[in-house]
């Protein structure tokens, strides 16, 4: 354990002078769990691996990779990993059990300090998505383990939940949804003003933003990672569908004439700008009728936008054009992301980035 984990038991992170940065700030690597459940991806596993070692190797070209990966399989992803063009000096291997690969809801959610760069580490209690998909008990250890790694101290929020139902703008600002953290699956008896005052302690945000849900098929009740993000403190990218005969069309509206009504830094309204979503996916034979496709869920790394893509010429285009716009400067990514939606997530649901700063 760190010599600094005392710190976590004397206060909040908020009332230490920690906060939440956004996905677009410095960033010292980017985390992944290895997919080494079985059970996961069990039709389509070989092309499923091969999409996700190409999706490390992409981080690798521009930042180190943090992969939660057991001993006995570390040596068959170096493989594959390599076999995939990553930079291996970038690849790090943490020696760490998980259940499953959705390391954005298990992972580490690294805080910084408003003053100093310090960083520390927020554990959310994890049940898998409100005890769908278990055992999730070595996903529950995940972030205070990958902490005393870092050697940064650990706070333990009160409150179930998980990284991708978590956007900041690192200004003080946090999106987050009602179908998720207000859900009894998670939090029984909790209301919306108990769930506020644990957020802006743990996470040290101020404003919270609430949209009340998410994408059809979504196991995970409607994670914001795959609805709203934001790319500058005062601007958003909002999921739109519109076409009124599909099954997201009504939510997603409503989700965009909220998000117009919200204001951001300074009492300002928040600039809301449209993304494409995908045509609907619907794989026979998956556990629901549609997939949750969706290209909010890119991840933002140093000098790049890794994209999710859905093997739609039209669609995909147009979301990469938009976020083109979005992040000028960065490179844009995309990444065939076919073979990992169809077990639920993509891009940002794999991952967790660990803001860069002092230990």
């Amino acid at each position: 354990m760190s010599p600094d984990a005392n710190l976590a038991a004397a206060a909040t992170p908020q009332e230490q002078g920690f906060l939440f940065p956004a996905e677009w700030e410095h960033q010292e690597s980017v985390i992944l769990s290895c997919p080494l459940n079985s059970r996961t991806w069990p039709d389509n596993r070989p092309a499923m691996e091969k999409a996700y070692a190409a999706f490390a190797a992409a981080i690798s070209k521009y930042e180190d990779v943090r992969l939660h990966c057991v001993a006995a399989a570390q040596t068959r992803w170096r493989d594959l990993l390599a076999g995939a063009g990553a930079k291996m000096d970038r690849v790090i291997m943490h020696d760490l059990a998980t259940d499953d690969a959705w390391c954005r809801d298990h992972g580490p959610i690294v805080l910084k300090h408003r003053l100093t760069s310090q960083r520390a580490v927020v554990s959310f209690h994890y049940n898998a998505w409100g005890g769908k998909f278990p055992p999730w008990g070595q996903d529950d250890l995940v972030a205070e383990r990958m902490a005393g790694a870092m050697g940064l101290p650990c706070f333990q929020a009160p409150l179930f939940g998980e990284g991708g139902a978590l956007e900041t703008n690192g200004a003080g600002m946090l999106l987050t949804t009602e179908s998720v953290l207000l859900n009894p699956n998670r939090n029984p008896g909790l209301g919306k003003t108990d769930i506020e005052r644990i957020l802006r302690r743990f996470l040290g945000v101020e404003q919270i933003g609430w949209l009340p849900g998410g994408l059809c098929g979504d196991d995970t009740d409607g994670h914001i990672d795959t609805l709203a993000r934001f790319f500058r403190p005062d601007a958003v990218l909002t999921l739109v569908d519109d076409d009124p005969m599909s099954p997201n069309h009504a939510i997603l509206q409503r989700n965009l004439t909220l998000l117009k009504q919200m204001r951001g830094p300074e009492g300002r309204r928040l600039e809301v700008v449209p993304l494409p979503c995908p045509q609907p996916i619907r794989p026979q034979g998956w556990r629901e009728e549609i997939l949750p496709a969706s290209y909010a869920n890119f991840l933002v790394i140093n000098g790049a936008v890794l994209a999710p893509t859905y093997r739609q010429d039209n669609s995909d285009r147009q979301a990469l054009a938009v976020l083109g716009q979005a992040f000028p400067g960065r490179d844009i990514i995309p990444i065939d992301s076919f073979d990992i939606v169809l077990e639920g997530g993509a891009l940002h649901c794999l991952s967790q980035q660990v803001p860069a700063g002092k230990a």
